[in-house]
């Protein structure tokens, strides 16, 4: 009898989902050929999983929105999209 709320606790926990984020601001730096992108709020970004997702045009100055997978406490997980939008 006392398996089954253990099973059930830890049935929970392992079947915690992504959940969908994003954030956006504007690029203050962006470095392509070690994939980094700086935005104003002074938060770094490592580009290299986005791969093909980074806009061909992408520079200092652009409003971007970055949609991501948030993988719980571990922080960032997959970068879904990311966009240049209008301020």
């Amino acid at each position: 009898m006392r398996l089954f709320p253990a099973a059930l606790i830890l049935g929970s926990i392992l079947a915690t989902p992504a959940l969908a984020d994003s954030t956006s601001g504007v690029v203050v730096a962006f470095d392509r050929v070690d994939h980094v992108l700086i935005l104003d709020d002074k938060t770094v970004w490592d580009m290299t999983p986005a791969g093909d997702l980074v806009p061909e045009g992408l520079r200092a100055g652009d409003h971007v929105t970055i949609d991501y997978d948030s993988a719980g406490d571990n922080g960032v997980g997959k970068i879904t999209a990311i966009s240049i939008s209008a301020k």
